[in-house]
């Protein structure tokens, strides 16, 4: 099913009403790790975006350019360049393509390349690594997004502030993946996106 602007929205309001729903949950699981700042971080910068889009954007091109602008320049640490470059990205690839799937891939390259991470390094990346196939082939489910967050409790973090930790940073979900995992149940929820 391809993206229609008025989805994309949806899809957005709904990102924004679980992160201002969990933000002290997020920046209690930064708290252990990192900063203490994600979630209240990514809901100043997702009440941003829900206010930016209430004007309705003429195309995807354009919802998705909106959303990359408003996260960067209102999302501290890592998160506002690491989500800013994913959109910008879907952005781009939007002008030749409106699948979902399509656009996750390319969202998840630009992740990687912007913040050097790999799968394995507990990082946002685990989980988009291990969920844009699942959306790619129609198969994402509440509990594969689950597992995915999850996942990244027993890695030891490689990358970001965590990675100061070393083996201390074991035993807790990675931030960015437990937001990550708003995203993709978002997606799940939004009524013809997939």
């Amino acid at each position: 099913m391809g993206l229609t602007v008025k989805n994309v929205v949806e899809w957005m309001n709904n990102f924004s009403a679980k992160i201002k729903q969990n933000k002290q949950f997020l920046s209690d699981l930064d708290t252990a790790i990192g900063d203490g700042d994600h979630g209240f971080n990514m809901s100043r910068g997702m009440t941003a975006v829900s206010q930016k889009l209430s004007t309705e954007p003429k195309t995807i091109t354009d919802a998705f350019k909106q959303i990359a602008m408003t996260l960067i320049s209102t999302v501290g640490g890592a998160s506002g360049p690491l989500y800013g470059t994913a959109f910008l990205e879907m952005a781009k690839k939007s002008s030749t393509s409106s699948d979902i799937g399509d656009l996750l891939a390319t969202a998840l390259t630009g992740i990687k390349k912007r913040g050097g991470a790999e799968p394995g390094d507990k990082t946002m990346v685990d989980v988009w690594t291990a969920l844009v196939p699942e959306v790619k082939t129609n198969k994402l489910t509440q509990e594969k997004i689950a597992s995915a967050v999850e996942a990244t409790k027993d890695l030891v973090a490689k990358k970001g502030r965590a990675s100061y930790l070393g083996e201390r940073s074991k035993g807790h979900v990675d931030p960015g993946s437990q937001s990550s995992g708003y995203l993709f149940e978002a997606l799940l929820e939004t009524e013809g996106i997939l």
